[in-house]
């Protein structure tokens, strides 16, 4: 007994001493962890002391804003500096505009951003992670509560970067229907309000914002708009001439305590006329308001609105454009020289070979677009129209509806070549010449939209209007030359004679559009180009299915002067004049726009053969 309890004992004695060789090992560890923590932390604490250091000889403006007795780490200030625009360098005038880069986000990151939950739970639920260049410029200082002046050239993001700061306001002072209208989004032309109100509507929904919104827009009706803006609309998306009739004539519309005013392609509302009706909307608003203008051109104009509209020292923020093109990166573009009597008759080709593409088809006019719409139809080529003469709801509805679709024809005028964001088009064709360089751009901007956007672009041009790429390359548009060999254009020049001659209707809209496409070009303001009186009218009737060129009053001097010419539009619109010399107010089609040609029958072969 007293060996085994003299073993036992002796057992235990080695277990003890082994517990505690391995605790020391144990605190032993820990003191080299320890001590090498500490030594970390002190190298940190260096470097971020020299980081400071750095910072205060580099950026003395910043360093200058914090209270030297702070006791705040150094690394919490850059932080903070680098978060938010610094106020003592925002450019004063527009000729700092590229200045004070480091004013704004580095992260291009949404999730940067200071936003609410609301707006981060949409901005993910619609999956937009990144912010554009003009995003990430914008945004910050918006944020703040500064007015701001943007130029950025189409497709570049401009709508996110005022939707997000203007609900982030409201949000934030707790806005609601009983406040009234808080904030109000002007655009030049309908389909482009309805494309920014289509992204609010999402960002609220799929946020779940509680600010109201709505749209007034010429064309819709009027007593509903008035209406809705009675019962309080505290996000108003609308176009100038109907919002300045609201606020002139709407009694119920609250706008008193209006906190935000944003003006969207400023340069577009200024183009098209709507000065005047700008100005007086700026006199009837709060002078108090933080104001945003988001422009794709900065001209004189656009300055001159930015003085007027804008009280307090605005930020000024240009994209730079990287590549020095005035295009984007993904698009492939070029022209094609084809004499005035073949231009159908190519269009005709392509469109017949790009059955499966996305294509939108520009011309100069209305009636242009209108006849070139119903023969294509009518031949078995169906396509969509938009333009100026649609009464709204019909616009509205094709706009939609060609966004949804995968393949198809858009023919239109320029009313749909600004700032609308139409997915996935493949090609865009400028059927009709465009009135500047400015305006081909933003025509060919309804492709390879996005950072990687891809598409194609060509210009129809005769051989006496290549001078015009003269203008392109002066405005940094470089287009190569494409061809098309004669053998492959389909040649139905004698079936689409036959056709018109006798089909009343296709009749009357060739003699509109053609009178409207010799009114547009002794309008356009590159005349020693575009020389209305070099044209030889039988090969352009001969593309509007003539044989013979129609009689055409154009009420315009030998000179082509600008004033009466323009006069003679303005005739034109009403409708009156001698019964060949209408201007432009006869070419409504006065039938069925489900079935304008009567019945098909068996042995009617609409489709031209060649």
């Amino acid at each position: 007994m007293a060996k085994k309890s003299k073993k036992s004992q002796q057992k235990q004695e080695r277990e003890e001493e082994r517990r505690r060789a391995e605790e020391a090992a144990v605190e032993e560890e820990e003191e080299e962890e320890e001590e090498e923590e500490e030594e970390a932390s002190k190298e940190q604490s260096k470097e971020e002391s020299e980081e400071g250091s750095s910072d205060s000889d580099s950026d003395s403006d910043s360093v200058s804003e914090e209270s030297p007795s702070s006791s705040e780490p150094s690394s919490k200030k850059q932080k903070t500096a680098d978060a938010l625009p610094n106020p003592a360098s925002t450019p004063p005038n527009p000729a700092s505009k590229s200045d004070g880069k480091a004013n704004f986000y580095g992260s291009n990151e949404f999730s940067s951003l200071p936003l609410s939950p609301q707006t981060s739970q949409a901005l993910t639920a619609l999956n937009f992670t990144k912010m554009t260049q003009i995003q990430q410029k914008s945004i910050p200082p918006l944020l703040t509560g500064k007015d701001l002046v943007g130029a950025a050239k189409t497709g570049s993001g401009k709508t996110l970067a005022f939707l997000i700061p203007t609900l982030e306001l409201l949000n934030s002072v707790k806005w609601s229907s009983r406040n009234g209208t808080g904030a109000i989004i002007i655009s030049p032309t309908r389909e482009l309000s309805l494309q920014i109100y289509g992204v609010l509507r999402d960002l609220t929904t799929a946020g779940g914002h509680s600010q109201t919104h709505g749209l007034v827009i010429g064309g819709a009706n009027r007593r509903t708009e008035a209406e809705r803006l009675g019962k309080g609309v505290n996000i108003l998306v609308a176009t100038p001439g109907r919002l300045l009739d609201h606020l002139q004539n709407t009694k119920g519309f609250k706008f008193s305590s209006l906190q935000i005013f944003v003006i969207d392609e400023a340069d577009r509302i200024l183009q098209i006329g709507f000065e005047e009706d700008l100005h007086s909307i700026i006199k009837l608003l709060p002078k108090e308001r933080q104001t945003m203008l988001f422009s794709a051109t900065q001209t004189k104009a656009v300055e001159d609105l930015a003085r007027l509209s804008i009280q307090n020292t605005a930020v000024y923020v240009e994209v730079e454009n990287e590549t020095k093109l005035a295009t984007a990166e993904g698009l492939e573009q070029g022209y094609v020289s084809c004499p005035s009597d073949k231009r159908f008759l190519l269009l005709y080709t392509f469109l017949r070979k790009n059955k499966n593409k996305k294509i939108m088809v520009f011309f100069s006019s209305c009636n242009s677009v209108k006849f070139h719409s119903d023969l294509l139809c009518y031949i078995d080529l169906p396509v969509l129209e938009i333009h100026g003469k649609l009464k709204q709801q019909k616009r509205t509805t094709t706009f939609f509806q060609f966004c949804k679709q995968e393949k198809g024809v858009l023919c239109c005028t320029d009313v749909a070549a600004r700032g609308l964001d139409i997915p996935s088009v493949d090609w865009i064709i400028q059927f009709d010449p465009p009135d500047d360089p400015r305006e081909y751009i933003h025509r060919v901007g309804r492709t390879a939209r996005g950072a990687t956007g891809k598409g194609r672009a060509l210009l129809f041009l005769t051989p006496e209007e290549s001078g015009f790429l003269r203008y392109l390359k002066a405005a940094k548009v470089m287009l190569n030359e494409y061809e098309f060999p004669e053998k492959k254009v389909a040649n139905v020049s004698s079936q689409l004679e036959r056709l018109i001659e006798k089909n009343y209707y296709l009749n009357k809209g060739a003699r509109d559009a053609y009178r409207s496409y010799l009114m547009a070009y002794a309008s356009h303001s590159m005349r020693d180009v575009f020389n209305v009186h070099a044209l030889d009218l039988v090969k352009v009737a001969k593309a509007f299915g003539f044989t013979t060129p129609p009689r055409v009053d154009l009420a315009f001097s030998a000179r082509g002067d600008k004033g009466k010419n323009e006069a003679g539009r303005k005739k034109g619109k009403g409708g009156k004049g001698g019964k060949d010399g209408r201007m432009g107010g006869g070419g409504g089609h006065e039938f069925s726009a489900s079935n304008p040609y009567g019945s098909k029958k068996a042995g009617d072969k609409r489709q031209f053969q060649h």
